[in-house]
């Protein structure tokens, strides 16, 4: 619907925006209706534990479903699609991790050649064979998706992901609105997103 918690650079909280509360809406419909349902409600840990086992038709899950799928169900045969488009056009979520250098080390030259070492288009191509995730860097877009066609579709929507909020501690208001998605089938979507919204201004007032 085009919605996002917070704006691009973190500086203003968006949660209970009219997109927000609209897509919400539309996920307890489908929660409701049946067409959706959690994994935990189908018995498993995660998606793709639930689609690998068959319990579900499709699930919507990152890249790394693949080393899963790879190792745990190699006899699923399984196609990669973009999400569909909403309203607002296209959308989906972007997650990453990263390389730290401790400000007080003794040893940040050696460390800062280890981060570039690991950050670099043959490690990070490495990384993509043996756990199945994308690379992190533009440099290894063109030889990934030539080694990977059949994933491709998660590398193209990167272009117009969106990622989670960066501000400090935000990653423990997020942590409390997926605890309230866990009952959305019977709660309110905008009383859900007014709490988000409400503690996320409350840590930009900080």
């Amino acid at each position: 619907a085009g919605g996002n918690l917070m704006n691009d650079d973190s500086t203003q909280a968006t949660a209970n925006s009219t997109a927000n509360v609209q897509a919400l809406d539309y996920v307890k419909q489908l929660l409701n209706g049946g067409e959706l349902k959690y994994a935990k409600d189908l018995g498993a840990g995660w998606g793709g534990e639930a689609f690998g086992k068959g319990l579900a038709a499709m699930t919507i899950e990152g890249n790394w479903i693949t080393g899963a799928m790879s190792s745990d169900y190699p006899n699923v045969k399984y196609k990669v699609v973009e999400l569909p488009a909403g309203p607002a056009g296209q959308g989906t979520l972007q997650f990453t991790n990263c390389w730290g250098i401790a400000a007080d080390s003794p040893n940040q030259a050696a460390a800062l050649k280890l981060v570039e070492q690991l950050t670099s288009k043959d490690s990070q191509l490495a990384f993509s064979k043996a756990f199945g995730v994308m690379p992190s860097i533009t440099s290894a877009a063109d030889e990934w998706k030539s080694e990977n066609a059949a994933l491709v579709p998660f590398l193209d929507a990167a272009s117009y992901a969106k990622g989670v909020p960066t501000a400090k501690g935000s990653a423990d208001v997020v942590t409390d609105l997926n605890s309230k998605l866990e009952s959305l089938a019977t709660s309110d979507p905008q009383t859900i997103l007014d709490a988000t919204q409400t503690n996320l201004q409350a840590l930009l007032a900080k």
